[in-house]
């Protein structure tokens, strides 16, 4: 067992430097991710009040929630990353 844990620990040690990228890489992919959800969100948005401006109240009020929601994510997701480079 002991053989076992330190050939598990070497190999860590030995790949860190890809487990740091590999963090950066999908912190980057879940802000790009977030930043084009917020942005479909928007053009929609704009669309249907074009296209009925009476509801804009509700339109406006359910875009900002479904954009917080995504933002709420994305910053789950790169806490998580950063998790992952510091510990």
């Amino acid at each position: 067992m002991t053989t076992l844990t330190t050939m598990l620990l070497e190999v860590v040690t030995d790949y860190s430097h890809l487990a740091t990228m590999a963090a950066a890489i999908a912190a980057s992919i879940a802000v790009i991710g977030a930043s084009y959800g917020i942005s479909v969100i928007g053009k929609s948005a704009v669309e249907s009040i074009a296209r009925q401006p009476e509801a804009t109240a509700d339109i406006r009020s359910s875009m900002i929630i479904t954009a917080a929601f995504i933002e709420g994510l994305s910053f789950f997701a790169i806490v998580v990353c950063l998790l992952i480079l510091f510990i």
